[in-house]
């Protein structure tokens, strides 16, 4: 397989999930579960506010642990 059909397949892969995070994007807004997931870390001060989605973050974690496993085999 040549050098440039390698780089074209992975652009695509690439190209093919940048989408599909865009998509996920678009709609986190209207999800009724996106930013207050149990876990979240939220830090509230008189002129400073932290958040950390410690819970999304993990549930993203497993959930793309999966579909990257269904891929591989």
């Amino acid at each position: 397989m040549s050098e440039f059909n390698l780089f074209g397949k992975t652009l695509l892969f690439f190209g093919i999930i940048l989408i599909i995070m865009g998509a996920i994007f678009l709609l986190a807004g209207k999800l009724p579960f996106s930013g207050r997931l149990p876990g979240d870390i939220i830090i509230q001060r008189k002129n400073f506010i932290f958040y950390f989605p410690l819970g999304l973050c993990i549930l993203l974690s497993i959930i793309l642990t999966i579909i990257f496993r269904l891929f591989r085999h």
